[in-house]
């Protein structure tokens, strides 16, 4: 029987430069799409998925995300003074949604690396996720959830996210290669990262969300670096492929790149239009553009 997946790795300690100035001083995580920030719509997404343990690799200038999911006494009876009783439910909410671990990455070295960060906090042939919160995703049913049906249907095996691009796009992600498709899965036979569009083996690409087994960090642990020279997740998931197996899901569901501004934007406009006290609003404002 497989043991339930309890943990999430969140790599979170890049610079955000695409978002400078604003975040000189303000984690890019932190940057709120309707009301939250970036990482908390993250953290739902897993919690509501069954996720328990949420384990942040971050940089040490961060602290601010710290905070954030830390639970806030001097605001919550500030709160209760002014009566605001759905405001105070609404800040404690956060402290809620799991544990939380912290493991710092003292340089940028790449995806993988970051990952391997995370090692010691992962038992051996332990599975569990990887989600990279600038991926934030409308869905009826969370995406890690729908994930884990195909972890159950394939007896363990490793899954990953997947978004089709139109072929020139194809040059920013890993794509895969695969065997077989069965409805919206697909068992994969490689993956490709960053290819030029003549050279990609399909448009299907690796979007953040992983479910991934432990063996990832055999190749991880050799610090390997690939494209870009870093050390890239998308190498190493090449060893998960003869076992447990490696599989891709087409996930039901929108996404909205918050790595750039264009897409953070896109999010927030959506995420506004779902909002049944803006939507409205939101939209008539929208007609006047």
């Amino acid at each position: 029987m497989q043991s339930k997946i309890k943990k999430a790795i969140f790599p979170i300690a890049g610079l955000g430069s695409r978002f400078l100035p604003a975040t000189k001083t303000l984690a890019k995580e932190m940057l709120i799409v309707l009301d939250r920030p970036i990482l908390e719509w993250a953290v739902i997404e897993a919690s509501m998925s069954g996720i328990e343990e949420m384990i942040f690799v971050t940089s040490s200038k961060k602290n601010s995300i710290i905070e954030h999911f830390n639970r806030s006494l001097e605001l919550e009876n500030l709160l209760k003074k002014k009566k605001k009783n759905n405001q105070i439910s609404s800040v404690q909410s956060q402290s809620e949604l799991g544990k939380f671990t912290y493991v710092i990455q003292d340089e940028p070295k790449g995806l993988g690396h970051a990952v391997w960060c995370a090692k010691r906090f992962i038992e051996k042939n332990e599975n569990f996720v990887v989600m990279l919160p600038d991926d934030i995703i409308l869905s009826k049913k969370p995406v890690i959830a729908q994930m884990l049906k195909i972890h159950e249907k394939t007896s363990g095996g490793s899954v990953l996210a997947l978004e089709k691009v139109s072929k020139k796009e194809v040059f920013k992600y890993g794509v895969i290669d695969f065997t077989k498709k069965k409805d919206n899965f697909y068992q994969i036979k490689n993956l490709v990262e960053k290819p030029h569009p003549s050279k990609a083996p399909s448009n299907l690409t690796v979007v953040g969300r992983y479910i991934l087994n432990y063996k990832v960090f055999d190749l991880l642990e050799k610090q390997k670096k690939g494209h870009g020279n870093e050390i890239q997740l998308t190498d190493s998931l090449i060893s998960l492929i003869e076992k447990p197996g490696l599989y891709g899901l087409e996930f039901d569901g929108n996404r909205y790149d918050c790595g750039n501004k264009l897409g953070f934007i896109e999010a927030n406009v959506n995420f506004g239009l779902k909002d049944k006290n803006i939507s409205k609003n939101l939209r008539n404002l929208l007609r006047k553009i």
